[in-house]
């Protein structure tokens, strides 16, 4: 297995891309004569909401999973995640033959926790606010001998999520078109910097941004100050899937190289943009994953004239909460 500090590559993606081409979705580029309208750019949308588990997390999960040796297996995996790392854990395991242990935060969508269950895992509730979700994962682990595949930063994890980027650069490159922006959401960062990884490899002229909630915006602080900020609360807001305390180090230390910048959305911006969603692109995306086309709707964000691509990263939203989303609209 890879050193814990390593750092995944192009080449770590492609392969990547090979081990997941038989078990994943590769979701399309879709576009929007509306949302071209409203931005006066070219936008196109990657609709993650479609992946295998409902989110991109079954990319990075699977690719982690499928490599560990069969000599460690008997133990299964443990996970710590709000939903969508939880789903994809468990998937992945499942289709690996292996049992999977998700602690998630009592708060998480009754949907996430049950499609969790569905998917063949166990799941261990916490709270938020005064539990310590690692240490319960880690006397798991240590109690049944299981690996702990963290959300975000691991060098496989990264990989795999960054084969989003990798199928943007690719659909763009056969269609003879390049990227101005590529804006995707963050939460702990693996998604991004995998995304940039992917996208500077084809494009090193491509600007990258992370899409956070607002009060949640840890990316965009510590491009700023050059070191890893923590958020000062760990609930309050809708977008639950982006709720990291801070950005991971190993995606910290890629994004700040290739990404360095970032927008934010308020809650009530979600809402309207999981509506959109609804309305012009019939997808059913969750506020934690329309937080980049939030951004852009809101005009925190120029396009004017420039050829954009926005990640839809999960659409794991119970039915309450997307009707709120729909009545905010």
């Amino acid at each position: 297995m890879m050193q814990s500090n390593a750092l995944p590559t192009y080449d770590d993606i492609a392969s990547a891309a090979e081990r997941l081409a038989s078990v994943a979705v590769r979701t399309p580029l879709l576009s929007s004569a509306r949302l071209d309208a409203i931005t006066g750019g070219r936008v196109f949308l990657k609709p993650e909401p479609l992946q295998r588990t409902g989110s991109f997390k079954f990319r990075g999960a699977y690719n982690r999973i499928s490599r560990i040796p069969e000599d460690q297996r008997a133990g299964g995996v443990v996970a710590c995640s709000s939903g969508n790392h939880a789903q994809g854990v468990a998937a992945a395991a499942t289709l690996m033959g292996m049992a999977s242990v998700i602690v998630m935060p009592k708060d998480a969508p009754d949907m996430k926790k049950a499609r969790t269950i569905a998917f063949g895992g166990e799941v261990v509730e916490y709270d938020r606010e005064t539990d310590d979700r690692d240490a319960i994962a880690g006397e798991i682990a240590r109690a049944r001998g299981a690996i702990f595949v963290p959300p975000y930063d691991d060098f496989h994890i990264i990989a795999g999520q960054g084969t989003v980027g990798l199928e943007i650069a690719e659909d763009l490159l056969a269609r003879g078109l390049a990227p101005d922006v590529v804006v995707a959401n963050a939460s702990g960062g693996g998604l991004v910097s995998g995304i940039a990884l992917a996208v500077r490899h084809h494009f090193p002229d491509a600007r990258i941004l992370t899409a956070e909630p607002a009060g949640f915006d840890d990316h965009a602080r510590s491009f700023r100050s050059g070191g890893r900020e923590r958020n000062n609360q760990a609930t309050g807001s809708i977008c639950d899937a982006l709720l990291a305390a801070t950005p991971g180090r190993l995606t910290f230390e890629i994004s700040s190289r290739l990404v360095g910048e970032g927008v934010s959305a308020t809650d009530e911006e979600v809402a309207r943009a999981v509506a959109f969603a609804f309305e012009e692109l019939k997808l059913v995306v969750e506020p934690g994953g329309a937080v980049a086309l939030a951004a852009v709707l809101a005009g925190k964000l120029d396009l004017t004239g420039k050829l954009a691509v926005l990640v839809l990263s999960g659409g794991n939203v119970d039915a309450s909460t997307f009707a709120r989303c729909l009545a905010v609209a």
